[in-house]
């Protein structure tokens, strides 16, 4: 099939230079020299793996060899044709971000002192490197972004997509951080005091904490370094981002739901939140923020306040300087939050509409180019747990719109924050109006009805994962669940989904790095210095088993076929060229005017 016409390509480059505010004729050069693979930093090339180690237990890291892409044929169930490399072709490349876990780790409302309760339960509480999550964010966007042409067929990145955990801790702060970080925005990741971090790493009482100015500490004993100044250096330096070249969506997680994911948020903790205690230890987290200190003006409170100020090392709790910006957000908030961001790189909502905030509908649809359609679901359960289910409505919605999907000949992608081993909650309110929740099998078995769906993409386990889930009489959808960025390995991932001319598709997955060292340096307290100094920490996790995250080679980078579900000769080569055209004069606009 041919593609665009000489006259067609010319009106189409002028639309889009005029779209990008580009020169027609530096665009048109652009656009139409060939479509070719490039050598992106991806996994492809160089990963990082474990060193040796530096004191005590604590290892290093090391760069270690690239990783090919697997082949899978679960679905396909059949050895693929050999010549398919020389005649596929891109119909959509997609980013994804998942569980990137922004930490205000000065907010009143974190619940650090229950790892000192039970490490085992509460592992996600603190961690050693939580004052660097921003520093990380914007590596990882630097990594997202360098990975804008495609490295397998160098088509540009159509859109990426952000599985939800965005905001540790419901801090509008973290809400607002990682949304600046994907918009290029700068952040200096701090909320009280200027320039000053006060919080659990910086007090001795807190013995469950990581103590980086002298690691006194189990952290210490295990190996972890002596760092003076890191705090300070965490908190007062401003992180730029590079920003997302591609539009990107978002759709809620249990911890942008739910208070460390799991509890429901009641007023007496956000008036904590925004207040001048914190607390140190367990007890005083219990007195304090699950009963509300200064809830009121009674005189009870007031003398309750003054016998904590008098009696405070022996109550655990530190005053600190207040912050009503560490307000803690609502479900509406979430979304308004989005719609507040930026027109570029967009779009508007992120997926989230005017409409969404009118009825509280939480779940969304887009279309990522002409031949895809995303599916933006909630699974976050509303009452309590970390798991997830599906509304039945939402379950409805999903079925009619499929529906449409199909009849148009659209492909499909679900996105959603729990994947089909973590969608079993059961919980509804014990009051008020409540409806059927749709769990893993359930949910599978609908979706298999629907060939045109190929891909889920979701998180929430931190851990690369790539499960295939068949339909009775071949074919099937792929399951892909990538890692985070606050756990080792700390990465994400870029799926591309491709036509092999010969009646199979194929969905490439391919892990990134964030760009930063793998080797730390001791004293680096760049903003890359601290993203490597954080992944070195979660290589050295006490709580969990770090390597396990990784996954197996069948999770990481891979080729996943599959039948096509429709006849994909009915998609043209021009129709092609031009969801290419669109998506490319984005990377030549941000390339043009990107820093040399």
């Amino acid at each position: 099939m041919s593609g665009l016409s000489r006259r067609d390509f010319l009106a189409l480059t002028g639309v889009l230079a005029g779209a990008v505010a580009l020169p027609a004729g530096a665009l048109g050069s652009a656009l139409a020299a060939p479509t070719l693979a490039t050598d992106v930093p991806t996994t492809l090339l160089q990963t990082i793996r474990y060193g040796p180690i530096a004191r005590g237990t604590y290892r290093t890291l090391q760069n270690a060899p690239g990783e090919s892409f697997l082949e899978r044929i679960d679905l396909l169930g059949k050895a693929p044709a050999a010549g398919r490399a020389a005649s596929r072709r891109s119909l959509c490349y997609v980013g994804h971000f998942s569980d990137m876990h922004i930490i205000d780790g000065q907010s009143p409302a974190r619940l650090e002192p229950m790892l000192g309760q039970d490490a085992s339960l509460w592992a996600g509480a603190f961690r050693p490197h939580d004052a660097l999550t921003v520093h990380v964010a914007s590596a990882m966007v630097a990594a997202m972004t360098e990975a804008r042409r495609s490295p397998l067929t160098g088509a540009a990145m159509t859109a990426a997509v952000v599985t939800g955990d965005s905001a540790d801790m419901h801090s509008r702060y973290e809400l607002d951080w990682y949304i600046d970080m994907l918009d290029g925005v700068t952040v200096t990741p701090n909320s009280g005091a200027v320039g000053v971090y006060e919080g659990v790493q910086a007090w001795a009482e807190a013995t469950y904490a990581y103590h980086p100015e002298d690691p006194n500490d189990p952290f210490g004993i295990l190996g972890f370094p002596r760092l003076p100044g890191l705090l300070s250096a965490a908190v007062s330096q401003p992180v730029p981002s590079v920003g997302l070249v591609s539009p990107w969506y978002s759709v809620y997680g249990n911890h942008d739901t739910l208070l460390l994911g799991t509890f429901p948020i009641g007023t007496d903790l956000q008036g904590w939140a925004t207040g001048d205690r914190k607390a140190a230890l367990w007890p005083a987290l219990g007195v304090g923020a699950f009963r509300g200190l200064a809830a009121d003006a009674s005189v009870f409170t007031q003398l309750f306040n003054r016998l904590q100020d008098q009696l405070s090392a022996q109550w655990g709790i530190r005053r600190i300087t207040s912050d009503p910006g560490r307000r803690l957000f609502n479900q509406q908030e979430f979304m308004q939050a989005h719609l507040d961001s930026p027109s570029a790189p967009g779009p508007v909502g992120h997926g989230f509409t005017p409409a969404n905030i009118d009825s509280g509908q939480t779940w969304w649809s887009a279309d990522f180019g002409p031949f895809v359609r995303a599916f933006g679901l909630d699974t976050c359960n509303q009452v309590v747990g970390a798991d997830g289910a599906i509304p039945q409505d939402q379950f409805e919605w999903l079925k009619e719109q499929l529906a449409i999907a199909t009849r148009e000949n659209k492909l499909a992608i679900l996105l959603s924050h729990h994947n089909s081993l973590t969608l079993e909650n059961d919980a509804v309110p014990d009051e008020g109006p409540t409806q059927p929740l749709i769990h893993a099998d359930e949910f599978i078995a609908a979706v298999l009805e629907f060939p045109n769906v190929v891909a889920w993409l979701n998180g929430h386990t931190h851990i690369n994962t790539i499960q295939a889930h068949q339909r009775a009489g071949g074919g099937g959808f792929w399951e892909i669940t990538t890692a985070s960025c606050i756990d080792f390995p700390q990465q994400q991932q870029t799926v591309e989904i491709v036509d092999n001319r010969d009646g199979t598709l194929s969905l490439f997955t391919t892990v990134l790095d964030h760009r930063s060292p793998a080797d730390y340096t001791d004293g680096d307290f760049s903003v890359v210095g601290l993203a490597s100094l954080s992944r070195q920490m979660a290589a050295n996790d006490v709580n969990e088993n770090p390597t396990m995250r990784l996954g197996s080679l069948s999770d990481r980078n891979c080729e996943l076929l599959l039948p096509s579900p429709f006849d994909l000769s009915t998609i043209t080569d021009a129709q092609i060229q031009v969801a290419q055209a669109e998506a490319l004069a984005r990377v030549v606009a941000f390339e043009q005017k990107a820093p040399k």
